[in-house]
């Protein structure tokens, strides 16, 4: 996956401490204006349900300890603690092969005319995932290709009653 040094800087500051919490960083940004960006740090649990909001409130004190620590960004920022959401991202080549069969947007850096695809993820390996989009090719992409890559959320409303 493509990041910034600032973004790989704090992904690498935080992974040796997320392990002793029992967490799991999912993905860090660092996105907005220049004078005054915004650093948002995704994480869930190693193991067990998801995260919630509570469990993300007492994680913050040392993701933000952590991230003032490495002082990252001369100027002022402000940083985002949150759980993946619906539309999580995927890093690692871990990431990709724990979703394999789930829908995904995926965007690269620049190949041969096209940037994104949507699709299932048909096949990961440690250099590279495989996507399969509806009624097209599969392709396979390097992961140092890899620009941005998102679970594509499913909304089911079956058995959903109509009415009150």
């Amino acid at each position: 996956m493509v990041k910034s040094k600032v973004e790989q800087d704090i992904i690498d500051a935080l992974e040796a401490r997320a392990a002793e919490h029992g967490i799991d960083i999912i993905d860090v940004e660092v996105v907005g204006a220049t004078k005054a960006p915004c650093v948002r740090v995704r994480l869930d649990k190693l193991e067990g349900d998801p995260i919630n909001l509570d469990e993300v409130t007492a994680q913050t004190a040392w993701v933000s300890e952590t991230v003032e620590a490495l002082d990252p960004i001369s100027s002022a920022y402000t940083l985002e603690v949150s759980s993946p959401g619906m539309k999580r991202p995927l890093r690692r080549p871990s990431d990709f092969a724990r979703f394999v069969g789930e829908d995904v947007e995926l965007t690269t850096t620049a190949m041969e005319g096209r940037r994104s695809y949507k699709g299932a993820i048909a096949a990961a390996t440690d250099a590279c995932v495989t996507i399969q989009p509806e009624g097209e090719d599969a392709v396979t992409i390097a992961f140092d290709d890899v620009k941005k890559c998102t679970l594509k959320p499913v909304f089911d409303f079956k058995g959903v009653k109509e009415g009150n």
